[in-house]
């Protein structure tokens, strides 16, 4: 069955950086959008990143713009999420999704398929 599975979060101090994996099985990632979404505490789920399956066009929420890089390597069947310059109001948790559908945008929870169980990520000093 569809797996989706996260790694590399942790705890680090602001301005520093993480890189989180999303490693798939079950499914052909090739034919598959990601998206990667998170939660903080007393927080709704808000979509981080997404990266389409059709031409690899990557989005971003404002809020991480210019600091978070979305990629992914078909081959190793996975999605990465590069942080930098992480701040205290990036402490969520966060996990990564496939949707079947080509997303032009981080798309809605409803449109993804399959859901990992996220990651702990905080930021603070």
């Amino acid at each position: 069955q569809a797996q989706l599975v996260e790694s590399g979060g942790g705890l680090v101090q602001p301005g520093g950086s993480l890189r989180l994996s999303c490693v798939v099985s079950g499914f052909t990632l090739d034919y598959y959008s990601i998206g990667w979404f998170r939660q903080a505490p007393g927080k709704e789920r808000e979509g981080v990143s997404c990266i389409s399956s059709s031409d690899g066009s990557t989005y971003y929420v404002d809020s991480v713009k210019g600091r978070f890089t979305i990629s992914r390597d078909n081959a190793k069947n996975t999605v990465y999420l590069q942080m930098n310059s992480l701040k205290p109001e990036d402490t969520a948790v966060y996990s990564c999704a496939a949707s079947r559908g080509s997303l032009q945008g981080i798309g809605a929870m409803w449109e993804y398929d399959y859901f990992g169980q996220g990651t702990q990520v905080t930021v603070s000093s």
